[in-house]
């Protein structure tokens, strides 16, 4: 490798917004927003949208 073009690479703390903190290896210091212990696909959690509203407007729309 060439000398003096790479960054430095150091570890740095990634926070994310839900307030868990990771020991990362990067250029700098970094925000994500979602982490492995907010997803739903990990924590097992599904969050489903509230589609009754719709059903109810479109039903009201077209009279049925």
């Amino acid at each position: 490798m060439k000398a003096l073009i790479h960054p430095n690479y150091k570890i740095v703390t990634a926070i994310c917004s839900c307030s868990a903190k990771f020991k990362v290896s990067t250029t700098k210091k970094i925000y994500i927003d979602v982490c492995s212990q907010c997803h739903s696909f990990y924590t097992g959690k599904n969050k489903k949208a509230n589609i009754g509203g719709r059903i109810e407007r479109f039903n009201k729309k077209f009279k049925y």
